[in-house]
């Protein structure tokens, strides 16, 4: 059962409405998934739906058990403030903040700054700390539960991707060339690079051409409207009819210079004529009930439906409810089906989580995989400088009889995981189907979205699903003012909710160490990496004027990196390593003297979710050590003699194989190691429970 807008408008009078978008997800939760041969051949179609401009703290930074507002090792700032703090003006900060609305879902909030230029400074070499300068205030807003409760629910219901980032730092049109054809033409030929949304006209290979000579059937779904004027309005034009320009396979010319009636014509180019009567949906529907929905398919929506900035997130819920209904109203179709909901780009709103990006030098760090290709270099048209992507986190919901149960997803992926999708579903019949356009880098560091998935047996998860709320349903004659929301004059930073959702297992099996050389006054960081991906380090300093840098490491490399602290004019160092899904090492101390502490330090994660902790005193003197346990809520104290080891065993059972340890030194205040991350066994797991603690 479906609603349409009119009976939409009924149904919110007769306060119907709470019980309409829970049926949606209701309907689709009951179709058991197809489980024939246990693996992704059992996926026949893929339907990509691709809204705007939403980050991931923006929408999601309250929902229980991902990486949101609670997140207890968030980075900090050159300031020594956590990321939350984003400078607002002399001695100023800002937090994060909801609008002071009922609800902000429904509110028309205002778009904000969100091209290359502005992204790259809010960015600032990593520093992350030019958000509000580049944005404006509104950069900071976010909605909960109450404001965007399909969305939530959609969560709650499915896979959640917490690690999931748009491609590109910048606007709408690169980030969909990077889904539609894997790059924006990086290497500069074929009208490369594309940096905005000039939509100029291309000529590089795209995506759904390898499809097309694969002989894998797609098609490009969406609603072409026809004005008063009589002209069609295949972008820009009234807000409810049309693509919004979001079909970006349309600015290039094999696309607009295709034979009326060629496959490329057919496929992408043809839409619905909204003027007489019809509607994406009925072109949909029809293809779903008589079992011709190819087997990759976008889905691109009006812009009153796109959740841009300012238009509504509710719209956007309705939209999304309209194609999960279509899908579910044939069950053997959708038990055969995966479906994803992600946003091209944040816009200009914020996200805590710093984006993986490859170093533009070797003073910014290392690459072990060819990261040439994704360095912009400037030229006549843009002088700012810097990595093309990763960009900003933004929401990706995988929605699917394979991804049922509520879980949470913290593998690293960005737009063109989706083409890698593709691919493994694919490629094994089609080895042209694998699109070269896609860096060497990013295809390390990038996942292929498949550990989102229980192919095995996904008919074994239970379900329940939260309450709702209502919408209004869109006007389509009428457009709205901006709401620029007011900051707040008390602030605080938002509570997450509380409480753990299961984890899919992520392939991330990681090592860092450091040494201290006090007679040399060096630290020395080793980076491992024993997964199956390749994983982004960033190692951000306590002193202000040096880093941040970024380390990628392939599976089964090692870097080396030397930090000189005495020939800098300094005797203490502080040096935070991140990673992914909660990885944390700390390292912090002072080459000041021979008496100062120097432990070495290694961890050795153990496939029963448990730790061994190994300390060696490398110092002259006898190191009473204290070692505080951030889940068990304990702290440990030994003696550890002058070249000797501590070797300590940590169940962690109790905390889903997630560990946070700090050790320091009694008798030197300025040491100190935190080793903080999870263990990964290759097995689904819980979330972090300390999100939201």
């Amino acid at each position: 059962m479906t609603t349409d807008r009119r009976k939409f408008v009924k149904m919110l009078g007769a306060g119907a409405l709470a019980a309409a978008f829970p049926q949606s997800i209701q309907r689709a939760l009951a179709i058991p998934a197809n489980n024939r041969a246990g693996t992704i051949e059992d996926v026949e179609h893929i339907v990509i739906l691709m809204q705007e401009n939403r980050s991931f703290d923006h929408y999601f930074g309250t929902l229980r058990g991902v990486r949101g507002f609670g997140d207890p090792r968030a980075v900090k700032l050159p300031s020594g403030d956590s990321v939350w703090n984003q400078p607002a003006g002399t001695g100023k900060v800002l937090l994060p903040f909801r609008p002071n609305v009922p609800d902000v879902g429904s509110a028309f909030l205002e778009d904000t700054a969100h091209n290359w230029a502005d992204t790259i400074k809010a960015w600032n070499n990593g520093k992350y700390d030019q958000w509000v300068q580049q944005k404006g205030t509104t950069t900071m807003a976010y909605m909960n539960r109450k404001d965007i409760p399909f969305q939530f629910a959609l969560a709650d219901a499915f896979t959640i991707c917490d690690a999931y980032h748009c491609s590109f730092m910048g606007a709408t049109d690169p980030n969909r060339y990077h889904m539609w054809t894997g790059w924006i033409g990086n290497d500069g030929k074929n009208g490369g690079p594309v940096l905005d949304n000039s939509e100029a006209g291309y000529d590089w290979s795209t995506y759904p051409e390898r499809l097309q000579k694969a002989g894998i059937s797609w098609k490009i779904y969406q609603d072409v409207g026809e004005g008063l004027d009589g002209a069609h309005y295949w972008g820009w034009g009234p807000p409810y009819i049309g693509n919004y320009g979001d079909n970006s396979l349309l600015y290039f010319h094999q696309y607009q210079n295709a034979a009326d009636g060629s496959p490329l014509s057919e496929r992408a180019r043809t839409g619905t004529n909204i003027s007489t009567g019809g509607t994406l949906f009925d072109q949909f529907k029809r293809d779903i009930a008589t079992n011709r929905l190819p087997a990759v398919s976008w889905v691109v929506a009006p812009e009153a439906y796109s959740e841009h900035p300012n238009w509504t997130p509710n719209y956007g819920a309705w939209y999304v409810s309209q194609i999960l209904d279509a899908l579910t109203d044939n069950p053997e179709l959708f038990s055969k089906t995966a479906f994803f909901l992600m946003y091209d780009e944040n816009d200009g709103f914020f996200d805590h989580m710093v984006p993986p990006t490859p170093p533009t030098s070797r003073a910014q760090g290392v690459s072990t995989v060819d990261a040439s290709l994704e360095i912009f270099n400037g030229n006549a048209e843009h002088s700012v400088t810097g990595p093309y992507g990763l960009g900003v986190r933004v929401p990706m919901i995988v929605i699917s009889p394979w991804s049922r149960g509520g879980w949470v997803n913290s593998e690293v992926f960005d737009h063109t995981s989706l083409i890698q999708f593709i691919e493994r579903r694919f490629a094994t019949r089609h080895n042209h189907l694998i699109e070269t356009n896609i860096t060497d880098w990013r295809r390390a560091v990038a996942g292929d979205l498949t550990s989102a998935f229980d192919f095995k047996s996904p008919n074994s998860h239970k379900v329940h699903l939260p309450s709702t709320a209502g919408y209004a349903p869109p006007d389509q004659t009428k457009t709205y003012d901006d709401y620029s929301p007011e900051v707040p004059t008390t602030q605080a930073l938002p509570k997450q909710e509380r409480g753990v959702r299961p984890a899919r297992a992520v392939p991330y099996d990681l090592d860092v160490s450091a040494e201290t050389d006090l007679s040399d006054g060096k630290v020395t960081i080793r980076f491992g990496n024993s997964g199956k991906a390749a994983a982004v380090y960033q190692v951000r300093s306590g002193n202000a004027q040096e880093g941040p840098w970024t380390y990628t490491v392939s599976p089964h490399a090692r870097v080396v990196e030397t930090f000189a602290v005495r020939s800098k004019g300094q005797s203490k160092y502080e040096l935070s390593v991140y990673g992914p899904n909660g990885y944390f090492r700390l390292f912090k101390g002072s080459v000041e003297s021979w008496d100062k502490a120097n432990l070495s330090i290694d961890t050795n994660c153990e496939s029963d979710h448990g730790l061994t902790l190994d300390i060696r005193n490398t110092g002259r003197e006898t190191a009473r050590v204290r070692i505080f346990d951030a889940y068990g809520k304990r702290t440990l104290e030994r003696a550890i003699a002058p070249h000797q080891n501590l070797i300590w065993h940590f169940g962690l059972e109790d905390s889903y194989g997630w560990y946070d340890l700090s050790v320091e030194v009694e008798s030197d205040p300025s040491f100190k190691q935190q080793l903080a991350g999870h263990v990964e066994s290759g097995k689904d797991s819980m979330s972090d429970p300390l999100l939201g603690a």
